[in-house]
């Protein structure tokens, strides 16, 4: 069974996001959405608002699931028995730093990571820049799937 971890804050889930885990369905027979939680971190949506969002966007979608966790991302993967990584590739700079993760990931498991190039339509999209929109009353909508919805 090919099963694919793919981590991130999502904080939102971004039309970015969307795209490649629905371009990844036929790649793999199962795909674990996973919401890291990094205490330090200040997100400006609740994890279970983030699940939600994640779960409604791919409600008609059986193989595509979510989960939280804490750790490391090979940890994970070990625990739910899955054999890859997905990542999202923007531009050079994601490149650069997945690279250096995936070495490392590779160095402490046997966990291959599998990079897909990010739509040109939504290359430029990202968490942070919606949440910069929301807060500034812009039309976050573009931006983001369906389930995405806060008050302004």
């Amino acid at each position: 069974m090919r099963k694919a971890i793919f981590p991130g804050s999502f904080d939102p889930i971004t039309l970015g996001h969307y795209d490649l885990i629905k371009r990844s369905i036929p790649l793999f027979d199962e795909i674990v959405v996973a919401i890291g939680i990094n205490a330090e971190k200040k997100y400006m949506f609740s994890l279970e608002e983030r699940k939600q969002f994640i779960e409604a966007s791919f409600a008609d979608e059986p193989t595509v699931s979510v989960v939280t966790y804490e750790g490391l991302t090979i940890d994970l993967c070990k625990k739910l028995k899955a054999n890859f990584i997905l990542r999202g590739l923007r531009n050079p700079a994601d490149f650069e730093f997945e690279k250096a993760i995936a070495h490392t990931n590779r160095k402490l498991s046997k966990i291959e990571t599998v990079f897909l190039l990010t739509a040109s339509k939504t290359s430029y999209i990202s968490s942070s820049i919606v949440r910069d929109v929301i807060r500034n009353g812009g039309e976050y909508e573009l931006l983001v799937p369906d389930a995405v919805r806060v008050k302004k």
